[in-house]
């Protein structure tokens, strides 16, 4: 373990994979770590150990972790390490990938992944629960027109005009809407209204982001909402 400069790691739920090498690009190692025993192993690594993971599930925890060990965790996107595969895209397992993984962290020119901090994926994790209410809401608004679509009724499709007209036409005795059929485009439409309240709590949290972070305002004032919400999001390539 004294002799390790370099690591690449391979992250699974359960099973984790480490190539270890030393500084002549000798491998070392190259086995499997129960997830509970890898922290453990890492701790045992040389200080300023460069250990190197692809951007995945998990990656950003793990290396805080490890950062937090006094190593020097980086975090790589999938499409860099791919072409370090010698094995190619038939050779894809888990040792060949660690082995990619730490090969590719060899190059002086390979870009890495921030670490995110805690804070920075609460954040994200309020974007990626914003975007999937939007598509549940998709989805619901289009449930809706089909239903009435069934029964001859053409809806608008922006969801202002449909949200305009829909409890009158669900109202309205003279279209031929059966009875049951009314009930459930009502059971819709407030599927509907609780989706919009959802988004709106997440809209809220993303504001209060953006009023708090001085670099989502400068970006904002830059070049416009967009950067900010690249900030807020987070990401690859540097966005918080």
């Amino acid at each position: 373990m004294k002799k390790t400069t370099r690591v690449g790691v391979d992250l699974a739920k359960n099973v984790i994979q480490v190539h270890a090498v030393d500084a002549a690009g000798k491998m070392l190692t190259n086995r499997a770590l129960a997830r509970g025993k890898f922290i453990a192993w890492c701790a045992q690594l040389p200080a300023g150990c460069l250990i190197a993971m692809e951007a995945s599930s998990g990656a950003h925890h793990w290396a805080r972790k490890l950062v937090a060990l006094g190593l020097d965790a980086r975090i790589i996107a999938a499409h860099l390490v791919s072409p370090y595969r010698l094995q190619g895209k038939s050779g894809k397992n888990d040792a060949n990938d660690a082995a990619a993984i730490c090969e590719a962290t060899s190059r002086p020119s390979m870009r890495f992944v921030p670490i995110k901090t805690i804070s920075q994926q609460g954040m994200l994790c309020v974007h990626r629960l914003r975007e999937g209410l939007k598509e549940e809401r998709n989805a619901c608004t289009s449930r809706i027109r089909g239903l009435l679509a069934e029964f001859g009724i053409v809806a608008p499709q922006s969801h202002k005009a449909l949200r305009e007209v829909l409890g009158e036409v669900i109202e309205d005795a003279s279209n031929d809407l059966a009875g049951l059929a009314r009930l459930v485009i009502e059971r819709a439409q407030a599927q509907w209204a609780e989706l919009d309240e959802h988004i709106d709590w997440c809209d809220a949290r993303i504001a209060a982001h953006v009023k708090d972070d001085e670099r989502v305002q400068a970006a904002t004032q830059l070049v416009g909402r967009g950067a900010s919400h690249c900030l807020c999001r987070g990401g690859h390539g540097g966005r918080l």
